[in-house]
């Protein structure tokens, strides 16, 4: 093993723009794929956010009893569609409309908590059940409406803006796997050419080996220690640079959208995402290393 990882340390030494030219086009391809796994993780945790919101409240009659309103919040309880059932009283309802114009106690003043419903809020589990759920809700003979949480609008705007969201993340999960494609189709064909241009420049040192007897793979072995060196090199770099990027910018994400948890905001959480990141990625950059080596050194074989 000693032997080989000198071989390919040796090779790497005696052309090294050769391996520059290598591991900068590796980093970039992992650079833009971490930059694009971070983007999903963020859109999925976004859209999740938005789905499981109490957005929905159903507000209740005057003439409904404790009974009837215990009933109807078991029952939505119970709906493995909805999640967060909440009943809200009267007076609590009066008492969010006193924080909400705090700075006008006048209109706090004026009211009385009879002129406020009480009304049930829940989320649900997935806005694709919403009009369904709505519906049910509606049929209740203690609901006197339903509405939504004013930051979202109505129910046709509710699902509009996850739909939206929904649109979006799905653009971007195609659209960048398409790209990351590109960019490694073209990293693995720059690892190719550089590994045919190491093989090329150590021409008779292999047909030595071949005279010898040596075995293919004790030939092949220093050009795939070389190619492996290669992937993780610019595994690293492209995967270390995105997570510099995103230590610096997360306190003013975390900031900016605020309960949104579109990126860990628990240090051992961020590392643990990146550490998985990592994972995947250095699997694919081997795995194209050793795929490469292969394909390099069977072509120089065939063409000899």
């Amino acid at each position: 093993m000693n032997f080989h990882l000198k071989s390919a340390l040796n090779s790497v030494k005696r052309s090294p723009f050769q391996a520059l030219a290598a591991v900068f086009v590796l980093m970039i391809t992992f650079f833009v794929g971490t930059v694009l796994a971070v983007l999903i993780y963020s859109s999925s945790k976004m859209i999740s956010y938005f789905e499981t919101r109490p957005q929905v409240i159903a507000f209740l009659k005057n003439e409904a009893t404790s009974q009837a309103i215990a009933a109807l919040e078991h029952k939505l309880a119970a709906d493995l569609r909805v999640k967060e059932v909440r009943y809200v009283s009267k007076e609590e309802a009066l008492s969010i409309y006193k924080k909400v114009t705090s700075d006008n106690p006048l209109l706090g003043e004026l009211v009385s908590p009879s002129i406020f419903p009480a009304s049930l809020e829940f989320s649900l589990v997935d806005l694709t059940h919403a009009s369904k759920v709505i519906s049910e809700v509606k049929e209740e003979a203690i609901v006197d409406s339903v509405g939504f949480t004013a930051s979202l609008g109505g129910e046709r705007t509710l699902q509009d803006v996850v739909e939206k969201l929904r649109g979006i993340a799905r653009d971007l999960k195609i659209g960048g796997i398409i790209f990351v494609g590109l960019l490694i189709g073209t990293s693995f064909l720059v690892l190719v050419v550089t590994l045919g241009l190491r093989i090329a420049t150590r021409k008779e040192e292999i047909e030595i080996l071949d005279l010898i007897g040596a075995k293919p793979a004790f030939i092949r072995n220093p050009i795939m220690i070389e190619s492996v060196f290669y992937s993780l090199i610019g595994v690293f770099l492209g995967w270390i640079l995105t997570f510099i990027i995103v230590l610096y910018i997360t306190p003013w994400t975390v900031a900016y959208f605020g309960p949104i948890p579109i990126l860990p905001k628990e240090p051992l959480k961020l590392v643990g995402l990146f550490g998985f990141i990592f994972a995947v990625e250095a699997f694919i950059g081997v795995s194209l290393a050793i795929i490469g080596s292969f394909i390099a050194f069977s072509r120089a074989r065939r063409l000899r």
